[in-house]
């Protein structure tokens, strides 16, 4: 198992220098309204439109261009509108996270997202590709996709 906390340079000076664990000084910090919050980043409430599977409820006039653009490709579609850059998971934060912070934050985010589409699509199988193997961290970012076409798919929205 990863020692998280090393992520977290300001643990050591907690306890008069003694340092504190990632769990105590989450429990110390953190804010039941902003752990709420963070469940809808780890662990989404999926929306199926149109055979498509996303993270958010998708601009019906974006998702058309992309069908457009894609030669109706969904794959590429649900790719296209389900990523996420990590540096942009907190824009009006004065903290700029390290490459291996986002790097640790991008792996536990692309296991909660993969365990939550097989819960929710059983019948479907779905890639969650993490791209961290780039220069700079602006570039490191998640996304997911369904690998083929399930026989039982429904139109319209429906929240997972």
């Amino acid at each position: 198992m990863k020692d998280d906390s090393l992520l977290i340079p300001e643990l050591a000076d907690w306890n008069n220098g003694r340092g504190i664990t990632l769990e105590a000084w989450t429990s110390g910090v953190g804010r039941f309204d902003h752990a709420l919050g963070y469940s809808t980043i780890f662990w989404p409430s999926f929306i199926e439109y149109e055979s498509c599977v996303f993270r958010t409820v998708p601009d019906r006039e974006a998702y058309q261009q992309w069908m457009k653009s894609t030669g109706g490709d969904r794959t590429k579609v649900e790719a296209a509108m389900n990523h996420m850059h990590l540096i942009d998971l907190f824009t009006g934060s004065d903290y700029r996270p390290n490459r291996a912070l986002l790097l640790r934050l991008g792996q536990i985010m692309k296991e909660a997202w993969s365990c939550k589409l097989a819960r929710d699509f059983p019948t479907r199988r779905f890639e969650t590709p993490f791209f961290s193997d780039v220069e700079e961290v602006t570039d490191i970012e998640l996304t997911f996709f369904q690998c083929s076409e399930s026989p039982s798919q429904s139109q319209g929205f429906a929240s997972r």
